[in-house]
């Protein structure tokens, strides 16, 4: 069996861990918003102003910090005022990214404000740069943001919202490289500083502007972005057009045209998927590491405001609809994801799974009026209490516990850890496919009481839930701890996301 030890100093605070690293991603694709989140006032199905009560009671229990809305590609060919106003006069819009199909806009603005409400979460929104004016998204900071009179205002109150609401982030674009206008980077940044100009500060509204940023390991945007945009190392005093810079990465077995079965994988798919999975941790250093060369105060935050796993759909499924199912592996791509987030929490402010609802690394899918909820689901209520904490650094080190995956060597042993408010909570990943690992914590410079630790894991690496079968991937408590002088000895079943909390003594 492969043996471990991880060396967690408990005395030795690091970064605070944003709480808004277990974002949400809702966009107007496939069955994420109609049929997700919204069913209408009419439906059999229990709802609040036509939004699905059970879908907000789950995410309530995961502490859901934010939701990004409305795209995605769709937010920019989105215009905000056709989802305003009553909703049988409000304009139909063809939904041209995904599937083709008709939008009502029976869910716009004050759907999206009441659902953050009811979530308690607090809303991101995508403003239309590809197709919009910078005058379109500057009466939208308006309309949402501004007391007192203005025609935004004034148009506001006449739709039945007296006050304004607080809207913190904005996002400038998205995928402007793509979707978005397939644009070069520096017509981009250019376009960034203008709509950031005019997306204003309404009374004590203060916006964090996210500006359209790279995919994956395309640091010469991120640079040219820093360079233009924020004018560090300037003669002049700088000034930051935007507080956060956006990337997006997603993890997939194989290349674009051939990404896999969500479900019909083989153990070499699997660990081709790990790989991938911990390639974020280069790719968020490399961008990290741009960014400091400007902004070496760490005033601009990097937000990852799309990841996780995207298969081929389910046969038989609209293939512009993106649905597919969640397994144990996608659960595991999350736990090693958020071990990652927390080692980059100096530079790293937000990360949003895409998507929330039916749509690619979902967190619940839903059949009629039967809810599911995924093993990623799981990995986030299981790792919310990091929410706001300060990491602690983890050490580990081993035999056995690499694995040669083609010409890269994975390790496959993931872990982190955090204390807040007395309570520290460590989480831990054994991604081997196969084989247990015997982990030795070894705990410095203090004590920890009575531990409580539980156990995500099933017999197989493709099992998942389903109407049928609900609690197949489900978190159970773990009392495989041997407490010693120095810590905790306990082993890791194989495939297996274990999470184990306890107060400072």
């Amino acid at each position: 069996m492969p043996n471990a030890t991880a060396v967690i100093n408990l005395d030795i605070e690091g970064p605070r861990i944003s709480r808004h690293l277990y974002g949400h991603f809702a966009e107007h694709l496939g069955r994420c918003v109609y049929g997700g989140f919204w069913v209408g006032e009419d439906s059999p199905i229990p709802n609040e102003g036509g939004i699905r009560l059970d879908v907000v009671e789950a995410l309530r229990a995961l502490n859901i910090p934010n939701l990004r809305w409305p795209g995605g590609c769709f937010a920019d060919e989105y215009h905000w005022k056709d989802g305003i106003g009553p909703r049988d006069v409000r304009p139909t819009m063809v939904n041209t990214h995904w599937g083709d199909v008709e939008e009502n806009n029976h869910f716009g603005t004050h759907e999206f404000m009441a659902l953050c409400e009811l979530l308690g979460a607090e809303p991101y929104i995508s403003g239309n740069v590809g197709s919009g004016t910078v005058q379109e998204m500057s009466e939208w900071v308006e309309y949402l943001t501004r007391d007192g009179d203005s025609p935004m205002v004034r148009l506001r109150r006449a739709n039945g919202r007296e006050e304004p609401w607080r809207v913190k982030f904005w996002g400038i674009g998205n995928e402007t490289w793509g979707c978005g206008g397939n644009m070069r980077a520096e017509y981009s940044a250019d376009l960034a500083r203008q709509y950031a100009t005019y997306c204003r500060d309404h009374g004590g509204n203060k916006l964090y502007r996210i500006a359209s940023g790279a995919s994956d390991e395309d640091y010469r945007w991120t640079e040219t972005l820093m360079r233009q945009i924020s004018c560090f190392g300037c003669e002049a005093t700088p000034k930051n057009f935007f507080q956060g810079l956006s990337v997006h990465y997603y993890t997939m077995a194989g290349p674009w045209e051939a990404k896999g079965s969500s479900t019909g994988f083989d153990t070499d798919d699997y660990y081709r998927t790990m790989v991938q999975a911990r390639r974020i941790d280069r790719v968020l250093t490399g961008h990290s590491t741009v960014m400091d060369i400007y902004d070496r105060g760490r005033t601009v935050g990097l937000v990852l405001d799309e990841w996780g796993t995207w298969w081929d759909v389910e046969p038989g499924t609209n293939p512009g609809f993106l649905f597919q199912q969640n397994t144990l592996r996608d659960a595991l791509v999350a736990s090693t994801h958020f071990d990652i987030f927390h080692k980059h929490a100096a530079r790293l402010y937000m990360a949003n799974i895409a998507q929330t609802v039916n749509v690619l690394q979902a967190m619940l899918l839903t059949d009629g009026d039967t809810l599911v909820l995924t093993p990623t689901y799981h990995v986030f209520e299981m790792n919310k209490g990091h929410q706001d904490a300060t990491s602690l650094a983890v050490h580990v080190h081993g035999d056995g516990i690499q694995r040669a995956v083609g010409e890269t060597e994975l390790e496959t042993l993931s872990a982190s850890a955090s204390v807040k408010d007395g309570t520290v909570l460590i989480s831990l990943s054994n991604l081997d496919a196969e084989e247990p690992v015997e982990l030795n914590l070894d705990l410095r410079g203090g004590l920890l009481g009575e531990p409580v630790a539980r156990l995500l894991t099933a017999d197989k690496l493709q099992a998942h839930n389903t109407p049928q079968d609900l609690a197949a991937v489900a978190p159970r408590l773990f009392d495989g701890l041997i407490i010693t002088d120095r810590g905790l000895i306990l082993t890791l079943p194989p495939h297996s996301f274990v999470t184990l909390q306890a107060p400072l003594a």
